[in-house]
């Protein structure tokens, strides 16, 4: 409708001489065909209705000539494509791929993020198509994000027993309301019925009756059925739709799961005083210490733009340390400032024994320097590499060490967002341990974030539909990486990004798990990877309990894997030749690189 009406004046106003009739029939068959279109791509029919409308809204026409090029192969790319009219042609490498015809969509990748195109496609006859590029398209889905989740916490603000609540429990319930629409007429809660379901009107009126006689008429921003969620609630009136109603809508169960504060056993501990001297005696030794102080050893590792050198304190060699050198000169083209900043502060912070740990950095005219903790046990992605998969007991063992990271950065709102076997790395002893924080971002508990990045075999449906993420997208991940630790490879992976992208949208349940993962191990999956973030288990009201406490995790000694007295399932060889890339600035060939961050 908002396209048309910006139409209408140029129709009304068209100086030719033609049926005004057939424009309005031109310019509604464009907009049906776009919006069909849309609906029926794999990506753009997970959008909501009102996004939709929204994309088609500011997308622009345009006209290309038999055999122009539309997208070339190797350019970068940051636009999407409907095709109204004619036929066009894909090619890879000189080969032809397929035809595209009238109503389909191209191009969508590149909406998502920067990247390089993967195919020509070149027009066959003269056509018309409509566009919209990267940054119209982000803006939209931010925009309405945020919008909905801003009216969402609203309404549940203004719920006298919802005030009281932590901002990042009402962001949980925020992310569990669910619309329902009613017509005029129905009922919504029938009298004398047994209920579980509370309701917050987002749009239109209900008529609350009692005995069939009116009591009172609810509009937007009012609610009902509040005693529903503090037990079985026998209903004492009918509400009945006025018109369309839509209400945002959340059960009893979901609102149980939810509500009560995160209780990480490792949330609420306090470090002793002994704990913190130690830290600041760390610290002033490692404040005092120069490049000059260092002695290197060998070459660990080499990446396109950095490299990581085993160095040894020159006034006691029984202390060796990783050594990270950037060139400044690729952080400043690629405009990673930002993240390299983040990345420090982040681990600068991370005193946690599953985290690697950066002690300080240093900077001279060219590079950029960062003393890390070494680990020259190797990377889990290798060890899973030569074994093929692992069985329970190790995937456990590599697993819990993975939740220990997490709880400690989700306690203090980051999110780390590369989950993966290629950033686990082990120690001497062969424990795990988190690397490569460049796409872990703190937001604040309660908070999200619209950055599209991380590895596309890993990513969390959200991060897909642009709808902002938080923690629970390491939850999302977690599940992905215990499928991998025990199948070999991950659940959904396409032959190529979006293709990837769209079989994580179907949903964990499409999914044929391998008889070799057990029932239990299959069921944890399954509840880390809910589409809904809310559901999702490590996100509710008992944080990473909940994780540790399923099933498939009983008679695991959680305290003998924090004091690291439980012995790991592989104990590596410690050598320089183990070292892999780790550390380096090389993305592996699984992982989108972010862009800058959007909050």
């Amino acid at each position: 409708v908002s396209k048309c009406q910006k139409y209408i004046q140029l129709i009304i106003f068209h100086p030719l001489n033609v049926k005004k009739e057939k424009l309005f029939f031109c310019l509604f068959r464009s907009s049906d065909l776009i919006q069909r279109a849309l609906m029926d791509n794999d990506f753009m029919k997970h959008l909501e209705h009102g996004q939709i409308l929204t994309i088609m809204d500011c997308m622009r026409p345009t006209s290309l000539t038999k055999g122009c090029c539309v997208i070339q192969e190797g350019d970068d790319g940051s636009t999407v494509y409907v095709l109204e009219e004619g036929m066009v042609e894909v090619t890879k490498e000189g080969k032809k791929l397929c035809s595209i015809g009238p109503g389909k969509v191209f191009g969508e990748l590149a909406i998502l993020y920067n990247c390089t195109r993967t195919a020509t496609v070149t027009a066959l006859t003269d056509i018309k198509l409509w566009a919209i590029d990267r940054q119209d398209f982000q803006t939209i889905m931010m925009r309405t994000g945020l919008i909905k989740y801003s009216q969402y916490t609203d309404f549940l603000r203004s719920v006298p027993s919802f005030q009281s609540l932590a901002e990042d429990v009402l962001s949980k319930l925020a992310d569990a309301l669910e619309e329902t629409r009613y017509s005029d007429g129905d009922y919504i809660i029938r009298q004398g019925a047994t209920g579980d379901t509370f309701f917050i009107i987002s749009d239109g009126q209900v008529r609350r009756t009692r005995r069939q006689a009116a009591v009172k008429t609810l509009s937007k921003g009012d609610w009902f059925g509040e005693q529903a969620l503090k037990g079985e609630d026998v209903r004492t009136a009918s509400v009945t739709a006025v018109g369309d109603v839509t209400c945002l809508v959340i059960d009893r169960e979901s609102f149980k799961q939810l509500i009560g504060g995160l209780d990480d056993g490792s949330d609420k501990q306090h470090d002793s005083d002994e704990v913190k001297a130690k830290r600041q005696a760390e610290a002033d030794f490692f404040s005092s210490v120069s490049l000059s102080d260092f002695t290197i050893i060998s070459t660990l590792g080499m990446g396109g733009f950095s490299r990581v050198e085993l160095v040894q304190l020159k006034s006691d060699p029984n202390q060796t340390f990783a050594l990270k050198v950037l060139k400044k000169r690729h952080i400043v083209d690629t405009s990673q400032q930002g993240h390299i900043l983040s990345e420090r502060r982040i681990m600068m912070e991370a005193h946690s024994p599953f985290i690697i740990r950066l002690y300080r950095t240093f900077r001279d005219s060219k590079y950029l320097y960062m003393l890390l903790e070494v680990c020259l046990g190797g990377e889990l992605w290798s060890l899973l590499r030569d074994r093929g998969l692992f069985d329970d007991s190790t995937t456990r063992f590599y697993t819990g060490c993975v939740i220990e990271a997490l709880a400690f950065l989700h306690s203090r709102g980051i999110i780390y967002r590369d989950l993966k076997p290629e950033n686990i790395i082990l120690d001497h002893r062969g424990y795990a341990k988190l690397v490569d924080f460049g796409f872990a971002k703190k937001v604040g508990l309660g908070k999200k974030t619209w950055t599209f990045c991380g590895t596309p075999e890993y990513v969390a449906p959200e991060i897909i539909l642009n709808k902002g993420h938080d923690s629970s997208a390491d939850c999302w991940s977690l599940g992905i990486l215990v499928f991998e630790l025990l199948s070999g490879s991950p659940p959904f992976s396409g032959s190529d990004p979006m293709k990837t992208y769209n079989i994580i949208l179907r949903g964990i349940d499409m999914i044929e798990f391998p008889k070799k993962i057990t029932k239990s191990a299959a069921n944890l999956i399954k509840r880390l990877c809910r589409d809904n973030p809310s559901e999702r288990l490590g996100n509710q009201k008992n944080g990473v309990k909940d994780i540790q406490k399923h099933k498939w995790f009983e008679g695991f000694n959680w305290d003998g894997l924090r004091q690291g007295t439980i012995d790991p399932p592989f104990t590596p060889t410690v050598g320089i030749r183990r070292f892999t890339n780790s550390l380096t600035d090389d993305l592996s060939d699984r992982t989108t690189k972010p862009q800058n961050d959007q909050n």
